[in-house]
């Protein structure tokens, strides 16, 4: 499936996979915030979001990075890349 579909149509979680202050210095309405380091002891809550879990970061280098884990761990997610693009897409939501 397409990120940008599931974006606009709200079809899963987006979560910021950087630190707590960049995610406080601006990030995607709505998302959530679980640093990349803290993927691997925050499993049994990132099970109970709605997926899929639409991933982002600054660049996308650790969004990518938590979505080669999360989907090695049998979870549905997409690398969205910068939290930016994302928001960008969020903001076509018709």
């Amino acid at each position: 499936m397409e990120v940008a579909k599931i974006i606009k149509e709200k079809l899963g979680t987006i979560v910021d996979v950087r630190s707590y202050d960049e995610f406080m210095g601006g990030h995607v309405a709505g998302s959530i915030n679980i640093p990349l380091n803290e993927i691997p002891h925050r499993m049994q809550e990132i099970q109970e979001l709605k997926a899929p879990l639409i991933l982002c970061c600054a660049s996308g280098n650790r969004s990518g990075q938590a979505q080669v884990f999360l989907t090695a761990h049998g979870i549905e997610s997409y690398n969205g890349g910068s939290w930016l693009d994302v928001n960008y897409h969020q903001s076509q939501t018709s």
